[in-house]
């Protein structure tokens, strides 16, 4: 396990003084700044032009891309990163390991970067052909050589000589980048998206870049509808998707193909992928994590974050991509980056596991009356062990008109459309199926969409009103993405798949107020302190398969398939 015992403190409402982030933040002033932000999309959208081009190379590499406001995680914080016990499993089997037990071991000398990396490289070699969860590799000679001169000591972030998978939208310098959509056919970029560029100056290897849904939408497949990726829980069975349009890299993690990944969320993308596949997936506050260098969906509502095995993986993670980026102005004149990696310590009171702030977890009136008979007995047994942390459990009811607001009403379909207008006004043919979806932005109305806007406004004052005025964090679905604010999936069991009589796992989302992301870790972390969902691995797929070999009949998306929910 993972666990680090943090002293007791007497008062555990601030934790010896120091809050969480959401407790301190203005969220009149969030309230202002995103109205400001669709504001100003609204204007862009109706002159005609975009804050950020979505054209293939149109914007200019800038050097500081990787460049930090401030002088980075300080040394401290990684070393709290650090696992106390590395599973005795995990060290003979290394793909197992966690970001934290991995940089444990480097540090106890236990194992080095390039034993890691070969592991996976094995693991890869046997099944890659199989999952197809990457587009693009770096040659096996290469990935080794990058991780035996990766040399590790005292000084070390966590995420030295980890291993990780990158979405296919975020630019890699000299590296194919695609979004898996023809129009990106043949992009290779100049430079570096800021989180790329943050996660590779603090060490960590990429082995390649995921497939992806197709301009970031569904799960991946061909521009004739050919999915191609497998969800990792079901090898031998194509039918059961990955998931959300970073399905690839979920896989490529739930795989053992890869330590911790990379996704982008616009309706679902990083939490939907999570939760089928036994994942840990965070979804930061809109402007936390820099958009710079990642192909586009909407300029309101993209989210960058990661798709890791446990709350202290995605904790490192997004303590290394976190912050100010003077190339994305979403980013700036937010409150300092916290010490995340703190939050999602495992914390003790009087030697027994506790939440580490008092924390109230709401659920919605439909959350367990309008779940099934499976998932139903997981959701209660959920609920009580997160009282065994000593986290409050309540029902709280739906703000006013949630419905409406959470409907077709706040739509940003328009965004896409106005970003890519010019390429669509090229070649319609190079959004395949897609093309639909991009169309029916363009029919859109400014006024609908000005209404939108205002609906959007509504939607997040009553939430922080009604939902976040009765609790800390939520039991939510993907409509606060519309609304900025953070998300984090977990595993909470596993059940059968109807359509493949297949075992996969199943998960849940919580929600948190603006920059309650250090409240999503702990609550996420003492609940995995305490259960061990979160350490189930997938079956391999039944046997090697080679290169290039054809794996399984065609699998074609349904004409009528909904990736409203998995973009």
């Amino acid at each position: 396990m993972t666990e680090r015992l943090v002293p007791y403190r007497a008062d555990r409402v601030t934790d010896g003084g120091v809050q969480p982030q959401d407790l301190t933040v203005d969220r009149r002033w969030f309230m202002s700044r995103m109205a400001g932000l669709w504001a100003a999309a609204a204007s862009a959208g109706a002159a005609g032009g975009t804050l950020f081009a979505a054209t293939p190379g149109s914007a200019a590499p800038v050097p500081t891309a990787a460049g930090r406001s401030g002088p980075g995680t300080p040394k401290d914080w990684w070393d709290g990163a650090l696992a106390r016990t590395i599973r005795p499993e995990a060290l003979a089997d290394p793909t197992e390991l966690t970001i934290s037990e991995a940089a444990a071991a480097f540090r106890r000398r236990l194992l080095k970067p390039v034993d890691l990396m070969a592991a996976y490289l094995d693991r890869i070699n046997r099944y890659e052909a199989r999952y197809q969860a990457f587009l693009w590799r770096r040659p096996d000679a290469e990935l080794l050589d990058l991780a035996r001169r990766t040399k590790i000591h005292s000084g070390s972030t966590a995420l030295a000589g980890i291993t990780t998978a990158e979405k296919d939208n975020y630019y890699t310098a000299g590296i194919p980048t695609t979004a898996m959509s023809p129009v990106y056919q043949g992009f290779v970029p100049a430079y570096d998206s800021t989180v790329h560029a943050r996660l590779r100056t603090d060490g960590a290897i990429m082995i390649g870049k995921a497939a992806m849904g197709p301009l970031a939408s569904g799960r991946a497949r061909l521009p004739d509808g050919t999915a191609t990726t497998y969800n990792a829980w079901t090898p031998d069975d194509i039918r059961y998707s990955p998931s959300g349009s970073s399905g690839g890299t979920a896989t490529a993690v739930a795989g053992r193909l890869a330590t911790s990944g990379t996704g982008t969320q616009t309706g679902g993308s990083i939490t939907s992928p999570s939760n089928a596949q036994n994942l840990t997936g965070l979804k930061p506050t809109f402007g936390r994590t820099s958009l710079y260098g990642i192909v586009p969906l909407t300029i309101t509502h993209d989210h960058p974050g990661p798709l890791a095995r446990d709350a202290m993986d995605a904790a490192i993670m997004l303590q290394s991509v976190a912050g100010p980026d003077p190339n994305d102005p979403r980013t700036l004149g937010l409150p300092e980056v916290p010490n995340y990696i703190r939050a999602a310590e495992v914390y003790y009171w009087k030697k027994r596991i506790r939440v580490r702030w008092e924390t109230t977890l709401g659920y919605p009136p439909d959350y367990l009356t309008g779940a099934n008979e499976e998932t139903r007995p997981l959701r209660e047994a959920m609920l009580a062990a997160m009282q065994t942390v000593g986290v409050t459990v309540r029902e709280v009811p739906y703000p006013q008109g949630w419905n409406e607001l959470t409907g077709t009403v706040t739509s940003t379909s328009g965004e896409g459309t106005n970003l890519f207008l010019p390429v669509l006004q090229r070649d319609v043919r190079l959004f395949a199926d897609r093309l639909t979806g991009f169309l029916n932005g363009q029919f859109r109305s400014a006024d609908s969409y000005l209404k939108a806007m205002e609906a959007r406004y509504i939607l997040l004052k009553r939430t922080l009103d009604q939902f976040f005025g009765q609790c800390d964090v939520l039991l939510i679905g993907t409509a606060v993405d519309r609304i900025g604010l953070p998300m984090m999936a977990f595993p909470y069991g596993l059940g059968v798949d109807q359509t493949t009589g297949l075992t996969v796992p199943r998960g849940t989302t919580i929600a948190a107020p603006p920059f309650g992301e250090e409240r999503l870790l702990a609550v996420v972390a003492a609940y995995q302190a305490v259960t061990d969902h979160h350490l189930r691995r997938p079956p391999d797929p039944s046997g090697p398969v080679a290169a290039g070999a054809r794996v399984a009949a065609p699998y074609k998306v349904p004409a009528d398939y909904d990736a409203t929910e998995e973009s």
